[in-house]
This record gives structure tokens, C-alpha cells and sequence, in this order.
């Protein structure tokens, strides 16, 4: 039996962490711990197993039957709770991204290392089942060589919480690219087999919300955060780049908000000896170079967010590292933050 802390019961822990937690019997949650106490309090009633709720996330560094904590608060966040967890002797797991950049990521890694504890990130879809097929079949030599994937995340207008901390810099480190962006680079660079940078290039474009009180919108994500009087809109709402690394070359382009209808999200990856196309989130199409024929997968989806969460309670007690641990995910840090510097700079950065 593992006993944790959850620290944030925002969108994120409500639909995806609580429902997996709650169902764990390995898991105590002896703490809820919301700035909003109403928040905790909320997840409490509707998960009678949680024994304490509190807004001072100290209290629970302080309690040495903790063995764990899960930070799922806003980005900007992210470092100062989890520097906080690791120097109390707490193992960690922190949605992503890791935090707001790649020097404070790599911070949060070596203060993992010094401590001997365990620091995963919720880059939940290296969980996914289609996601572990694919990096399965490159291992095996489905694809042959790999030497380019394409991904599209691109939505209509789809803009979360605008005006709040989502499209507030300071607080988020960035827009599209670093909420939706990561999953998808890193599934590819996972998929890739580790690959290394070795160089970038992005414009990144801030466009369809500039008036804010005039946007329009059908359905908003986190809308409750949203703030389109006097809230703050100073990040990414089209993304574009191309990366080369050691292993493939990755190009992309991603909304959250775009005047076309037709949304897109999905990874294309070209290999000399198969190809595939997955459908972000769903099945995956192959097809066998050597025979011409293609296939759709139709295998299960387990719920990713179970299946990491599970994942970490099992590293945390057995204390090997499994593949969301921020020594495999900062990589996937670093590709962000030379995305976004890129784009500010307006040049090509090599490594």
C-alpha cells in the first residue's frame, strides 16, 4: 500500500487522475489539496476515500506516511511543488509538460538523482496501446527505416480557458506547442527510440484571439478558468516547425484555433518499408510495403491515465525507472523549449 498526496483538483485531475486513483487498491489518498478549498472538498464528497483535504500542499510534505505526490497543477507551478516534494523525500509524479522550460526541467531531474527518488511525467500517451504497438513495430523492423513522421494537431477554434492561465505565458511557458504539442512530439520521439536533437525551426503565431472579448467559440476546454474581460493572451495559437535528429526528420503543424472546421489530429510515419497513419488517441492504419496492402489495428485502448498512474505506483515500489521517468521524457523538454526560442529568434538552431 502506497499512500500519496494529490496536489490540484482542477479539469485535469478530475477527469483523468481521480478516477484512476480512486480505483487503485494498492493506493491511500490522504490528502486533496486545492489554493480553492471548495475544489478539494468537491473530490472528497464525490471520493469518500479521501481522507484530508487541504490548501497548503506543506502539510502533506510534512507527513512522513506520504510516499508520494501527484502535482497536476498549472504549469508555472510545477517546479516549486516538485522541487519542494523531492527535498521532503517524496517521489513525484507531475503532469506534463515538466514545467515552463528546459533549465528548470533539468533542475527538477538532477534534484530527482540527488534525492534517489522517483520523478515521473504524465506524457500519457507513450501509455497508449497504439502508441506501444507502433514504437513496437519499429523495433521489430515493420518500418524499416524511419525517416520521416508529420503531425497535425490542429482544432476549430478551440482556444482553453482563455484569458486564464492556458494563454497566460508566465504561467503556462507557452501556448498550442507546450499543452498539445508535447504529446505529440514525444510519442513520436518515443516511438523514434530515443531520438536526439540535432536541429530546429518554428514560427510560432499568436492570431485568432487578440480581441478576446470578441472571440468566438463553440466549446471551450477549462472554460471555467477562462478570463476574456481582463484576462491575458500572450501565448501560441499556431504552431509550425521542422526538426531534424538523429534518427528521422519531424515536421508539424498545430491549433487550437484555426477559421477551418475540419480538425486534424493525427501522426503520419514514413519508413522505406511500411508506413502508418495514426488517428491521435484512436487505431492506427499500416501498411506493408512489401505487399501493398494495408490494415486497420483493432485492438482495445485501455485507459492511458490508469495505465501511467499504475505504472508509477510500481516504479515508486519496486524503484526502476519505467519509460515516463523524467530521465526518458527530457528530451521531449528540450525539442520544446528550442521550438519556442527558434520562434522568438527567428532562425535555425542546431545542437
Amino acid at each position: 500500500m502506497k499512500t500519496i498526496a494529490v496536489i490540484g483538483c482542477g479539469t485535469i485531475a478530475t477527469n483523468a487522475h481521480f478516477p484512476a486513483l480512486t480505483q487503485m487498491e494498492n493506493v491511500r489518498i490522504k490528502y486533496a489539496c486545492d489554493l480553492i478549498i471548495e475544489k478539494a472538498e468537491a473530490k472528497q464528497k464525490e471520493y469518500p476515500c479521501i481522507e484530508n483535504v487541504i490548501t497548503d500542499y506543506k502539510i502533506a510534505l510534512a507527513d512522513n506516511e506520504v510516499d508520494a505526490v501527484f502535482v497536476l497543477t498549472p504549469n508555472y507551478s510545477h517546479y516549486t511543488i516538485t522541487m519542494d516534494a523531492l527535498k521532503a523525500g517524496k517521489h513525484v509524479f507531475c503532469e506534463k509538460p515538466i514545467t515552463v522550460n528546459y533549465a528548470l526541467s533539468k533542475e527538477m531531474k538532477d534534484e530527482a538523482d540527488k534525492q534517489g527518488k522517483i520523478l515521473n511525467i504524465g506524457v500519457c500517451n507513450r501509455y497508449h496501446k497504439s502508441v506501444e504497438l507502433l514504437e513496437e513495430y519499429n523495433r521489430q523492423g515493420k518500418f524499416g527505416k524511419i525517416y520521416h513522421t508529420y503531425c497535425s494537431f490542429r482544432a476549430f477554434r478551440s482556444i482553453p480557458g482563455l484569458g486564464g492561465a492556458f494563454t497566460t505565458k508566465s504561467q503556462s511557458g507557452g501556448g498550442v506547442l507546450i499543452d498539445w504539442g508535447v504529446h505529440f512530439l514525444d510519442l513520436v520521439l518515443y516511438i523514434l527510440g530515443g531520438a536526439k536533437l540535432k536541429s530546429v525551426t518554428c514560427d510560432a503565431y499568436n492570431e485568432m484571439a487578440k480581441d478576446m472579448k470578441a472571440y468566438k467559440y463553440k466549446s471551450m476546454w477549462a472554460e471555467a478558468s477562462s478570463n476574456k474581460e481582463t484576462g491575458t493572451n500572450d501565448v501560441d495559437d499556431f504552431i509550425s516547425g521542422y526538426v531534424r535528429t538523429d534518427k528521422a526528420s519531424i515536421a508539424f503543424n498545430g491549433a487550437w484555433a484555426q477559421n477551418i472546421e475540419q480538425g486534424e489530429m493525427y501522426i503520419d510515419i514514413l519508413g522505406d518499408k511500411g508506413g502508418a497513419r495514426l488517428s491521435y488517441g484512436g487505431q492506427f492504419t499500416f501498411t506493408d510495403a512489401n505487399t501493398l496492402e494495408s490494415f486497420t489495428s483493432e485492438h482495445e485502448i485501455p485507459n492511458m491515465y490508469a495505465c501511467e498512474d499504475k505504472a508509477f505506483i510500481e516504479s515508486i515500489t519496486t524503484g526502476v525507472k519505467d519509460k515516463n521517468n523524467i530521465d526518458n521524457v527530457l528530451e521531449s523538454a528540450k525539442l520544446l523549449d528550442a521550438l519556442y526560442t527558434s520562434s522568438d529568434k527567428k532562425q535555425e538552431l542546431n545542437f
